[in-house]
């Protein structure tokens, strides 16, 4: 409640507000949410009966939270607890794991946000009424402390203090020492042994999941099978890396269907991560690629759990429900790629300067493909127009100077085009 607040507190009142709400909302909690699909349900329940309520379609609001909500997965600092293990496969430190998935992360949330802003203008969308809205300050003053446990949590895990379960046993204490603070949060003796009967149920699903998981990978090894998989796609790929990729990609959402995010990656380390290595893309790179495409499979039909979730909560189709989310997710479609050809997005083997360069490009190149995705900016944006900018936009996605000077020419044609139209079309008017 209280980040779905926050967010109403920062763009509630702006344009299709329920929509962005939904997406910082999404975004803050599924830092510490292990599920998509609980994501989904958890915010959704609130942010899409207030979207609809704004005039966005059954299935693109729940396609918005579907979309956002499996983001969270991929947004540091825990990354449905897969930033842990990863720490563990690549045996790099945990704050070097969350450091190196900020920017894929922001650029995904980006991507969303700004098609969700280009629809409320297409659809002449408003806004929530003041009233309706909660004061910023007076939030973070009332309910700012519940966030305490969350920043000595990762405070701790990012100075190396001890280990992993160690942190985590502290930062439960102070959970409940926090809730005591306010009679509203207070925990009795009643909602004590509730949370922790809660506390159970979902360990015994996380124990299972990664007890599968563990066997999967048992069997790939035993077997050989991973080594199969791996000597078939490097064979078909030869020597272009662009086919592996793809290939693994899709090897990715298959094994990804329906699987819990943990589960999820430690099915993607063992069997897909390796294939890329051995193509000597960078371990890191080669782990977050598969986490992607492993996550995206929850909003990728026709097994695409978080957006039948949000369908079921919006009454909408649940299929165009997952063309939706999958349309408004395409940076999680685009960005593995750019990271994988050219690992400078991860901060590896780059400078201050190339990495100022590139955070700077691809935040206006996913601004770019979002017009042409969206099909408007200032009026609407005809089809040819539409694929220019989107061609534009993953040219200034890709790290490099010759591909960033064509994507700002691109740009610059595109709004001047705009320009254009849009004195045409009032001169029409008048």
């Amino acid at each position: 409640d209280f980040f779905i607040q926050t967010a109403n507190s920062i763009v509630g009142g702006a344009s299709g507000g329920p929509a962005k709400v939904a997406v910082i909302a999404s975004a803050l909690e599924g830092m510490v949410s292990g599920s998509s699909v609980a994501n989904t349900v958890g915010s959704g329940a609130v942010t899409i009966p207030l979207m609809k309520r704004t005039g966005y379609k059954a299935e693109f609001a729940g396609a918005v939270e579907a979309a956002a909500s499996t983001g969270g997965q991929i947004m540091p600092p825990i990354m449905g607890a897969a930033a842990f293990l990863m720490a563990e496969m690549v045996g790099v430190p945990y704050s070097t794991v969350a450091v190196k998935a900020i920017l894929p992360a922001l650029l995904y949330f980006t991507g969303i946000f700004v098609m969700v802003h280009l629809e409320a203008k297409k659809e002449g969308l408003r806004g929530l009424s003041k009233e309706e809205l909660p004061n910023f300050w007076k939030l973070c003053g009332k309910s700012g402390y519940l966030l305490l446990p969350l920043v000595l949590l990762i405070t701790l895990l990012a100075m190396g203090w001890r280990t992993m379960a160690t942190c985590a046993m502290v930062a439960t204490a102070a959970a409940i020492l926090v809730s005591m603070l306010r009679q509203d949060t207070r925990l009795n003796f009643s909602r004590f042994c509730d949370a922790l009967e809660n506390a159970a149920r979902s360990t015994i699903g996380v124990g299972v999941a990664c007890a599968t998981a563990g066997i999967i990978a048992g069997v790939v090894t035993m077997t050989g099978l991973g080594q199969v998989l791996i000597t078939a796609i490097v064979k078909l790929a030869g020597d272009y890396t662009i086919i592996a990729l793809f290939l693994t990609m899709i090897a990715c959402i298959i094994l990804g269907m329906g699987v819990p995010t943990t589960a999820n990656y430690v099915i993607m380390a063992t069997t897909c991560a390796p294939i890329l290595i051995a193509m000597d893309i960078p371990p890191m790179a080669a782990h977050m690629f598969v986490f992607y495409f492993g996550i995206v499979a929850d909003i990728t039909p026709p097994v695409a759990l978080a957006a039948y979730a949000g369908a079921a909560i919006a009454k909408g189709n649940p299929m165009k429900t997952g063309l939706n989310a999958t349309r408004l997710a395409i940076a999680a479609f685009i960005i593995p790629y750019i990271f994988a050809l050219s690992p400078a997005m991860l901060f590896i083997d780059t400078t201050v300067l190339e990495v100022a360069q590139i955070i700077l490009t691809s935040f206006i190149g996913m601004f770019m493909v979002a017009i042409g995705l969206e099909g408007y900016l200032l009026i609407h944006v005809k089809w040819p127009l539409r694929i220019v900018s989107v061609l534009g936009g993953l040219c200034l996605i890709h790290p490099g100077l010759a591909t960033d000077i064509i994507g700002i020419l691109v740009l610059a044609s595109v709004v001047m085009s705009q320009i254009a139209s849009k004195r045409k079309h009032t001169a029409k008017i008048a």
